[in-house]
């Protein structure tokens, strides 16, 4: 993007009433200011793209913008807190409001989402699914840099975090540092059946591990089985993969309500023994992609002699069912999903307020502990 079409798409789309604002202050003469950003929930510190895209106006205005914040990349904030302060010319900030706080909400929630599955199951590995729910490629952009942020703070916490994302242009932000997926369900029907799918599959790529999709046809043991007696060498080398996506209306192959008590009180015993709520109980031992089917085809796929072959598990992988997951200590090895996204997005709204005039200190009333970091 040239300088007149940045420049364009800025004043496109910035709120009137701060280009309005523009007008005035070159009326009646400029000031210098700073800026206090806060979001009215906790989360995880995730600037960079924010602060990158105020540099580079600065760079293309060929002005001075100073960018401070009191925390580093990853670090958690608290509710309210300012977590960046801007610093310059009031004309020259005023219309970049807009802009520079759909970068930073939404970043710094997701980020803490993300984090908070990582920490929640730290012996599984994650994989950002999140660009198929995205408003755009740059939200997209914005949601997988988020994810990566919250991954490494749950690393230093020694959890595996996420290790990559299913498109190519957001894997610079993860170590697989290249886009990751195999097919979709789509293939399978076009095969049609499991096992054809697979063997396409390995055809095309012989040297990538096989991922099965066994949800298809609702033969998720079967079909599993199936395919790793077909593929019996690679299973038990480690280079098989079954992921489990069971849509939520029906339960995995061999399981009911009643079975799937009986699968976790002997797997997960007293997983199920307290209180728990509905939403807990649901993915717990409810139909679609629970903790019960899990250990169900874990149990399954060890029985045939396949314990080095690995479980995915998709299908709306929110922090509540994480943390399900981990009620019942669930042998999850890789988890695929796009719901570190914000479920309400009203949580994800930044705030700045102007919190200096020149050498003068001052804010709306009710925001006056906004002047209490002032810097």
């Amino acid at each position: 993007m040239n300088n007149k079409t940045k420049k364009d798409f800025i004043k496109s789309y910035t709120d009137n009433y701060f280009l309005k604002s523009k007008q005035i202050i070159n009326k009646y003469g400029d000031v210098d200011v700073s800026y206090a950003v806060f979001i009215r929930r906790p989360g995880i510190i995730a600037l960079k793209l924010a602060i990158d895209w105020i540099k580079s106006v600065a760079k293309d205005r060929k002005i001075k913008i100073k960018t401070i914040t009191p925390f580093k990349e990853g670090e958690y904030f608290g509710a309210g807190e300012p977590i960046l302060y801007i610093k310059g010319s009031f004309q020259n900030i005023v219309d970049l409001e807009t802009l520079f706080l759909q970068k930073i909400g939404p970043a710094c929630i997701a980020a803490a989402n993300a984090y908070q599955m990582c920490i929640d199951l730290p012996k599984t590995s994650f994989i950002a699914m999140d660009a198929r729910h995205c408003a755009g490629s740059e939200m997209s952009e914005l949601m997988s840099y988020a994810a990566s942020v919250g991954s490494k703070a749950a690393k230093k916490n020694k959890a595996l975090g996420f290790v990559g994302t299913s498109i190519a242009a957001t894997s610079k932000y993860f170590p697989s540092n290249k886009a990751l997926g195999t097919m979709p369900h789509a293939i399978i029907g076009y095969a049609g059946s499991t096992l054809e799918a697979v063997k396409m599959f390995h055809q095309t790529f012989p040297k990538n591990d096989l991922v099965v999709l066994p949800d298809y046809f609702g033969k998720e043991i079967t079909d599993s089985i199936q395919v790793c007696s077909h593929f019996d060498n690679l299973s038990k080398k480690g280079k098989v993969y079954i992921r489990l996506d069971t849509p939520s209306g029906r339960y995995i192959e061999g399981l009911d309500t009643a079975k799937s008590y009986e699968v976790l009180e002997k797997f997960a015993p007293g997983s199920t023994k307290e209180y728990r709520s509905d939403d807990e109980l649901k993915h717990l031992v409810g139909p679609g992609v629970s903790a019960s089917a899990i250990w169900h085809l874990r149990s399954q796929l060890d029985k045939f002699g396949y314990k080095k072959v690995k479980i995915i598990a998709s299908s709306g992988f929110t922090n509540d069912k994480c943390k399900a997951m981990a009620l019942a200590k669930t042998p999850i090895d890789i988890i695929g999903t796009g719901s570190y996204l914000p479920e309400k997005w009203s949580e994800t709204y930044a705030t700045a307020d102007i919190i200096k005039y020149g050498k003068t200190p001052r804010v709306k009333v009710s925001r006056e502990y906004l002047l209490k970091k002032l810097k």
